[in-house]
């Protein structure tokens, strides 16, 4: 302070025509001192300790710098403000002393405990420093500190508080040893300190007695630079340190003015003691700034041009007058730039643009300590607060030599989320895993998201993945299957088409009705390929066509074998006396618009199904959570039952009038063959329902596949293959007479 009012009234450009002057009182860290010396200040009536003469018989003081406790601040500007006495305190930081209704003439050039508070978190959210111990000392400043802590975690959410220990101000040393045991037994392996430097010993002393290890200390700016604690005793607990400093000036004038202020013999130059290192002010350097804002307030003050102030009337005020409120008023305006380049002012509440510089406890090769700046944490109108940190100079001691882990739950990783454990702070949680079709890409995250419709979660439920899709493909074992099954029917078709066209003219062919058993061949190939369409991934003109295909083709195979039946009957009816003009109802022209007017039927259903709701592809999600299942819509039930009951319908017809002849003699056993024929039709197509309705995805489009192919290998093989028999391997017995002698013996 003295060597500040020397610099200022050497200066000549700040108060040029003031000479300032100054007292000094010791508060003797006592509450009782410190009243006593701020109310000597204020009145001038109690003795005083005055070193400059020229002040003698001087007003009483218009401006205090001070005290250095919170405590103190506290109880002192609380009488001071009433009377609104200016007071710019250096080493008060409690945030409680921003409230301006409690303290309308407080200022302070050391930022106060909220914004170190702030810088803490900011430091413990770089680190993932979730689970945290806090230990205060049992003062205002302490229980300030706590309260802070608390609202500013409660609001972010970053960490939580393990424990908040309060230190007795008389160090009790059971209380002492129950702290300690404590942090020892915490899974919390950050501890942060707000305790000033003169009490740390006694609690160090415990953390060496119970030999409290691998503990990463924060210490609050009060005993950061502390010296006292960088023992050898204490170093292998405390080295490692992060800290919270103010920030550090430089006087580099101070050596010049302190000559004046001692003997004058003595050689600062080669004195080896910090107190002397002008490039390291930090409380200092506040008292610095605190004494340079009230000469600034003071100089701004007298520059007032009378009628243009800004007391009532436009007045000024005067030095010879100067009531205190009026220096608060232009201290509140305050601004100026100090030579080591930090701007001064101060806020609504009378702090000062905060910024702190970060420390670290570094244990250096030579075995020695060294406190090192590692960054700062500042706030500026344009970019907010920000930590700008070195990770790189910071000394760490774990012998992974990298920040420690203090968690009370490790982070969820992606794939599962938090679930908070009842009771307890949010910090402490379990992870559980996503379910199936939820997804959580982040760390920690606080619940799942469901994926898209079309998508599904990865085995590590951590991001979406498009379903798996399935239909009855030409590729899987299923569709090579039923594919080759149905070419190799149509293909045997083909070869029976062929051998009964080869033998087109021999008898057994001929009195078979060539005619409709061409027809029959030619329905019957493409009942086989019809097939094909239910296989391969549905489009919208596979699923028109293939029900509209396999029922006009069974429509047009049964219509074949009904008219064939007919045939059968009245040629039996005809070779009975009196009934030869039925068969000229059942000539070949009749047979053909038989066949033709029974299929148009199923044409006309199939294009009113069509026109009036059409199958559609269908993207189905039901059968599995999964899986896509590619489908034909049917679109309408009633169009698709329609069409399988006029088949059924048609079938047991046929298969009613072929039972009817079935005794009849051999040249005419086709009625035999066809109500075998029948009889397997409807058989496969009864058993088709039930397991086409209880078959999930493409299942379903197997068992009507293999319904088509079994009901068309069951009419191949029962029609045509005893006469394929006889045609190629017992050709003697495809002679008329055979056939007519057989037939003449059953007569």
């Amino acid at each position: 302070m003295a060597f500040a009012v020397t610099e200022i009234n050497r200066n000549r450009s700040l108060l040029p025509r003031v000479t300032l002057g100054y007292r000094i009182y010791d508060t003797c860290h006592t509450l009782r001192g410190a009243f006593n010396a701020a109310l000597s200040l204020v009145s001038g009536r109690e003795g005083r300790f005055q070193l400059d003469e020229a002040c003698a018989g001087s007003p009483p003081v218009i401006g205090i710098v001070g005290a250095d406790s919170s405590t103190h601040s506290i109880a002192i500007s609380s009488v001071l403000g009433l009377y609104r006495e200016p007071q710019v305190s250096y080493y008060s930081t409690c945030s409680c002393l921003s409230d301006r209704h409690r303290f309308p003439s407080f200022f302070r050039t050391i930022p106060s405990d909220a914004f170190q508070v702030r810088a803490m978190l900011q430091i413990i959210r770089r680190f993932g420093w979730t689970w945290v111990g806090l230990v205060i000392l049992n003062n205002d400043y302490g229980h300030h500190a706590a309260r802070s802590f608390q609202a500013d975690l409660a609001r972010s959410g970053l960490a939580c508080l393990a424990y908040v220990e309060v230190l007795p101000m008389d160090s009790d040393p059971a209380e002492v040893r129950r702290i300690v045991s404590v942090m020892k037994t915490s899974a919390a392996r950050v501890v942060i300190a707000f305790v000033f430097g003169s009490r740390m010993p006694k609690l160090m002393e415990e953390v060496v007695r119970q030999n409290v290890t691998g503990l990463q200390w924060m210490a609050s700016e009060s005993w950061t630079t502390n010296t006292g604690l960088q023992t050898a005793r204490f170093m292998p607990y405390l080295r490692g340190t992060l800290g919270i400093a103010i920030r550090r000036g430089e006087m580099p004038e101070w050596v010049d003015a302190g000559g004046g202020l001692c003997t004058g013999r003595e050689d600062l130059g080669t004195a080896e003691t910090n107190l002397l290192d002008v490039s390291d002010f930090r409380p200092e350097y506040n008292v610095y700034k605190a004494v340079y804002a009230l000469a600034h307030a003071l100089h701004d003050m007298l520059q007032c041009a009378p009628g243009r102030g800004p007391f009532t009337g436009g007045s000024c005020a005067r030095l010879q007058t100067i009531q205190p409120w009026q220096l608060v008023h232009y201290l509140e305006k305050v601004s100026f730039t100090t030579s080591f380049g930090d701007h001064v002012s101060f806020d609504e509440n009378g702090d000062p643009l905060p910024i702190y510089d970060v420390m670290n406890w570094a244990w250096l090769p030579d075995g020695t300590m060294a406190v090192h700046n590692v960054g700062v944490v500042k706030k500026s109108a344009s970019a907010g607060e920000q930590l700008i940190l070195d990770e790189n100079r910071i000394f760490w001691n774990f012998e992974s030599k990298k920040p420690p882990l203090s968690v009370c739950s490790e982070s969820c990783a992606p794939g599962t989320r938090v679930a908070r454990r009842k009771g307890e702070p949010v910090c402490c949680f379990d992870c559980i895993a996503c379910s199936e079709g939820e997804i959580s890409n982040q760390t920690d995250s606080t619940d799942c998201i469901g994926c898209p419709e079309d998508f599904w979660s990865s085995p590590q439920r951590d991001h979406c993945v498009p379903k798996s899709v399935e239909f009855l493909s030409f590729h899987d074992a299923l569709g090579i299957s039923l594919t080759t099954i149905s070419l190799l029917g149509t293909l045997i078709c083909a070869i029976v088409l062929g051998i009964f066209i080869y033998h087109r003219d021999t008898p057994m062919v001929r009195a078979n009705n060539s005619e409709l058993s061409f027809q029959l061949l030619l329905s019957l190939k493409l009942c086989f390929l019809c097939s094909l369409l239910f296989i391969g991934r549905p489009q919208l003109w596979t699923c028109q066509l293939r029900h509209a295909a396999f029922g006009i083709s069974f429509v047009l195979c049964v219509s074949c074998i009904l008219v064939k039946t007919m045939v059968v009957l009245a040629v039996f009816k005809a070779s009975k006396p009196g009934s030869g003009d039925i068969l000229k109802w059942f000539g070949v022209m009749q047979q053909r618009t038989t066949v033709l007017a029974l299929t148009s039927i199923q044409a006309i259903i199939c294009a009113a199904w069509l026109v009036s709701a059409s199958p559609t592809p269908h993207k189905n999600t039901k059968y599995y959570s999964d899986k896509i299942v590619y489908e034909c819509n049917v679109g309408s039930t009633v169009g698709f039952s329609m069409l399988l009951g006029y088949i059924g319908l048609l079938a047991l017809l046929s298969f009613v009038l072929a039972f009817m002849a079935r005794n009849l003699p051999d040249n005419f056993n086709e009625a035999k063959l066809i109500t075998f024929s029948m009889l397997i039709f409807c058989a496969v197509w009864i058993a088709f329902i039930p397991a086409y309705i209880s078959s999930p995805g493409k299942y379903a489009d197997v068992v009507e596949v293999f319904a088509i192919l079994a009901s068309s290998f069951g009419l191949l093989v029962a029609l045509f293959g005893p006469k394929c028999y006889i045609i190629l391997l017992k050709p003697e017995r495809n002679t008329k007479k055979s056939i007519m002698g057989r037939s003449a013996t059953k007569t």
